[in-house]
């Protein structure tokens, strides 16, 4: 018997046992809640113009900001391709400036606060 033989051989043998012991559990009596769908926090019965807060929307923006951050200076440590260390830092340092400055005025104008 080779070694592809044995492993399918097993792989059908678990699969059959799996099938077989999941009829002989017993089964879950669904409820309301159970068969209701759920669709992130909203009721998806109800209307879907709901009031939607702009603060997610900009904390989303935010957020897609820096993880864009994150992409582009992930890779630095391992660009041979630019001249020097001092070129790659400065690089890094510019984005980070850039990016801090960018949070700094939208804490500032209040974009980050819930309560007003």
């Amino acid at each position: 018997m080779n070694l592809i033989t044995a492993v399918m051989l097993i792989a059908i043998t678990l699969s059959v046992v799996l099938a077989v012991v999941s009829f002989w559990l017993p089964q879950m009596n669904p409820d309301h809640e159970k068969l209701s769908p759920y669709e992130c926090g909203f009721d998806p019965l109800g209307s879907a113009r709901l009031p939607f807060s702009l603060r997610f929307f900009l904390v989303a923006i935010l957020f897609l900001l820096f993880d864009l951050e994150i992409a582009l200076l992930l890779p630095l440590p391992w660009g041979d391709q630019l001249s020097s260390p001092l070129l790659t830092f400065s690089w890094a340092s510019t984005v980070l400036i850039l990016l801090t400055l960018g949070l700094i005025y939208e804490w500032l104008q209040g974009g980050l606060e819930w309560a007003e």
